[in-house]
């Protein structure tokens, strides 16, 4: 079995470097400059970067994004490949669909669903009116 280093260094295009310690429930990479509890789960090859808050049994899936000063609460489900934007805050028990995109500020209510693929715009905010079994039926 292949063994995932335990930090790792990106250089960016401008050569600042920055680094990350692995994740140990889920073994994702979180910046040493961000706050993420131990019962949260950051999957592999997903990314907490600096500033960046993830909550109590909060779930960020593989190959996900939290942007700097995002703020993922207790008990919300981030599903693989998402980005969450700078600023972005997803609330408690709130469920971000495979693939969506929030951009900067972006503002999920705690309980609120959005969709898989969706693109929610720099600003906006998700409501709590859908529901989890809106997200079910459309899966």
């Amino acid at each position: 079995m292949r063994r995932i280093p335990r930090k790792v260094e990106i250089e960016d295009d401008a050569g600042n470097v920055t680094r990350y310690v692995r994740h140990d429930n889920g073994q994702g990479y979180v910046s040493p400059h961000a706050s993420v509890h131990r019962d949260a789960t950051v999957e592999v090859g997903a990314y907490v970067e600096a500033g960046a808050q993830v909550g109590a049994l909060a779930r960020i899936g593989r190959y996900s994004w939290v942007d700097v000063d995002a703020v993922v609460q207790t008990g919300a489900r981030i599903d693989d490949g998402v980005h969450v934007g700078i600023g972005g805050v997803v609330g408690n028990g709130a469920r971000v669909g495979a693939h969506a995109r929030l951009g900067a500020e972006t503002r999920v209510e705690a309980g609120a669903v959005v969709l898989p693929d969706e693109i929610v715009p720099e600003g906006s905010s998700v409501r709590a009116e859908r529901r989890r079994r809106d997200f079910t039926a459309a899966a």
